[in-house]
């Protein structure tokens, strides 16, 4: 009976706390009646389970439940909140991003990519609308003056007309 006794004492606990299976429990069940060592341990762990389940059943009852349910409101009542700005802020805190080393090479690529594309759209381009002519043509009454520019095909003509002198009489 002594070698059944260990194998059962290690299934012992199993089948207390109710986890053996029902070859493991029917094994413990018909060992139990024959071996009094073995009833022996199952009795002192029934007496801790009740020893560790009284003060919580106990505790159990005292406590109210709507009044730790407030005590819990009230802390969080009495949390400081922080400001709009500190949210804002520590939204757009960047601190933990660049600890990452991942983001060092990423970044440089963005800057590398930024400055090479700055300096094609910001190049100035010189502005040489092509050929042109430009005549002046004076007379004693009109001054004349033409803008030919050939690769818009358009004529501009500007007309000056002498001011109006002006008589003064006294």
């Amino acid at each position: 009976m002594r070698g059944s006794c260990s194998s059962i004492s290690q299934l012992l606990e199993r089948y207390f706390d109710r986890e053996a299976g029902d070859g493991e429990r029917a094994l413990v069940e018909s060992h139990l009646p024959d071996c009094p060592d073995c009833r022996e341990k199952l009795m002192l762990l029934e007496g801790l389970r009740e020893t560790i389940k009284a003060p919580v059943d106990e505790a159990f009852k005292e406590e109210t439940f709507p009044w730790v349910w407030e005590k819990i409101e009230r802390k969080i009542r009495t949390e400081r909140r922080p400001s709009w700005r500190e949210s804002v802020r520590s939204w757009l805190d960047l601190s933990p991003l660049l600890r990452k080393k991942v983001w060092v090479p990423a970044v440089a690529a963005i800057l590398v990519l930024f400055f090479i594309t700055a300096q094609i759209f910001l190049k100035k381009i010189p502005f040489h609308p092509g050929a042109s002519v430009v005549e002046y043509v004076e007379s004693e009454t009109h001054n004349v003056m033409v803008y030919d520019l050939e690769k818009a095909k358009a004529t501009v003509i500007w007309l000056f007309e002498e001011p109006e002198e002006e008589t003064f009489s006294s």
